[in-house]
């Protein structure tokens, strides 16, 4: 027997069903299910085109009623196993709804003291019969001002209100609850609840981080009360934006794991995080309402990152800076440029031909560096790369220098329709060649089975003294494969200017992105127009290196 969401056209009536009278009389199961959702699962079993419902057709039809006029969650069922005993498995079921507070307060309640006992929403939802979701949206209560909710179970607010008052701050909820006691004063519900929450076209002063009267921005004061508003909200956002900045900073200094800082209007789901302190790897969490308002949650964890602690019972793993195909589009220009300047190093080459020798390698077969692609606008990238055309060109030249084929040298391990030289007409042409041409060959053939992830990568382009910039320029295509807020502020910060970076680090990843291709193009002046990412650098570089080097002093301190 399991436990499954299933939608709602996909369940049908059994002949088996025991209830043939009254089953359409079911009203009272309407409004319930209107406010509470399906509490109990239904019985069914697989059928060839979905699902027949042995037990709940009561519920079935009055989720049918519901569904004439708004939409509807799939429904929870349990799907029963031949041998299953339909009775017992309802009996059983029944015991644990009965143990389910119908009030939904009572309800949140109940959920949040198994949440303090270790308990998540999928747990919580498993033992009652109902879906996380439900159970997330209780917990949602958990976030109100008490007197708000007192006023809820009382009938005094509707349930719409109330779902968008959870997404609210705490001071917002305050503040609207005054109104409500104000019988003078206008309360917003409904849609102009919503806008007054996250219009933010009316930001206090008292948001503000920054010193407002040093600031010498325009303040608009309340002629009937002490309220006052910024005149100017675009300029209110960059010197709060500085000031989220530098708060950060700050914390990274005093050696918190990570600061995140969250995208405006986002709010902080404590109920989907787990307290941790600072010495135990906990974070900080900015949340910046559409208002102005900066709390900063210190302590936190989310639950997954909680769980992969608990499984894997060791240190916290840190996010990667790059994504996978972030990561393979750097590894391959690093590896494009490396080989590019190994022509001419014949003496070299023949050296390293002995350690491959020697040690062995994945490639050391031998066969070329497949170079394969995450994804197209990676290998187009690459091909347009001036450090991989060069190499291409000299693979034609060493093609002609051996009269074969280009797909001849080195054919990579699955082409096998390519037929290699023969062994023999290839060693008697060798032997006619000069040294110098012969290094020539060998130079280029390992240049081209070095494997694209070997850790000599970084130590030849030391040796070789290999600038990217003479190889490749920032672009399009690497910045798209950027996801990390984090980074993507690092790299305004050094190709942009220490402003840029400052005015939208609360910004999306896509308008960070912008602000470097803006850089790029021409349309805003760079700090520094022969910028190179740091993953660009041998060893690659971090961004996060800064935030180290102050953990590290500070401990030496």
């Amino acid at each position: 027997m399991t436990l499954q969401h299933i939608e709602l056209e996909l369940l049908t009536v059994s002949s088996l069903n025991v209830r043939k009278f009254g089953a359409k009389d079911c009203d009272d199961l309407v409004c319930s299910i209107r406010a509470l959702g399906v509490l109990q699962p239904l019985l069914v079993r697989v059928v060839d085109e979905g699902f027949e419902v042995i037990a709940g057709q009561r519920r079935l039809n009055a989720c049918r009623i519901i569904a004439e006029d708004s939409d509807i969650d799939p429904i929870p069922c349990l799907i029963m196993s031949e041998g299953d005993d339909a009775k017992a498995i309802e009996a059983s079921l029944a015991e644990n709804i009965e143990r389910l507070p119908m009030d939904e307060v009572d309800q949140y309640k109940a959920f949040a003291k198994l949440v303090k006992e270790g308990r998540d929403a999928d747990d919580i939802a498993a033992t009652f019969g109902i879906t996380p979701r439900m159970v997330t949206q209780r917990l949602a209560l958990g976030r109100l001002h008490p007197p708000i909710l007192t006023a809820y179970r009382k009938g005094a607010i509707h349930a719409g209100d109330i779902r968008n008052l959870t997404m609210a701050t705490p001071k917002q909820q305050k503040d609207w609850w005054a109104l409500m006691k104000d019988e003078d004063a206008y309360v917003p519900t409904g849609q102009r609840l919503k806008n007054w929450l996250f219009g933010g076209a009316h930001i206090p002063t008292e948001n503000a981080l920054f010193d407002v009267e040093e600031s010498g921005l325009a303040v608009v004061s309340d002629l009937f009360g002490e309220d006052s508003y910024f005149a100017d909200c675009e300029a209110f956002w960059a010197l709060q934006n500085t000031a989220i900045a530098e708060a950060v900073e700050a914390f990274k200094a005093k050696g918190w794991a990570d600061v995140i800082v969250m995208d405006q209007g986002a709010y902080f789901a404590n109920w989907d995080h787990r307290s941790c302190a600072k010495e135990d790897g906990g974070k900080v969490f900015v949340t910046v309402s559409n208002q102005g308002e900066v709390t900063f949650h210190k302590g936190y964890i989310t639950n997954a990152e909680a769980k992969r602690r608990e499984k894997a019972d060791t240190a916290p793993v840190e996010k990667p800076e790059l994504t996978k195909a972030a990561q393979n589009y750097v590894d391959l220009h690093r590896h494009a440029a490396v080989r590019a300047d190994m022509l001419g190093q014949t003496g070299l080459a023949l050296r390293l031909i002995a350690a491959h020798m020697l040690a062995g390698s994945s490639l050391w077969q031998v066969e070329r560096d497949p170079q394969k692609a995450a994804k197209p606008e990676i290998a187009e990238s690459l091909e347009a790369c001036s450090a991989q055309q060069s190499f291409e060109k000299e693979r034609k030249a060493i093609a002609e220098f051996l009269d074969i084929e280009t797909a001849q040298i080195l054919p990579e391990r699955g082409e096998w329709y390519v037929t290699r030289p023969d062994m023999g007409k290839t060693l008697t042409h060798l032997m006619t060649l000069a040294d110098d041409d012969v290094l020539r060959i060998l130079t280029f053939l390992m240049a081209d089975s070095l494997s694209v992830h070997s850790p000599v990568i970084d130590a030849l382009a030391q040796t070789l003294g290999t600038k990217m910039s003479n190889h490749w320029q920032p672009e399009d295509t690497f910045f798209a494969l950027i996801r990390d807020k984090q980074v993507l502020n690092g790299m305004i910060r050094e190709f942009a200017g220490t402003n840029a970076a400052a005015e939208h680090i609360t910004s999306t990843a896509k308008v960070q992105r912008d602000i470097l291709t803006a850089c790029l193009n021409g349309n805003r002046k760079p700090a520094d127009p022969n910028w190179m990412p740091r993953f660009m650098s041998f060893p690659q570089g971090s961004y996060r290196e800064e935030a180290t080097e102050k953990l590290d002093l500070q401990d030496a301190a």
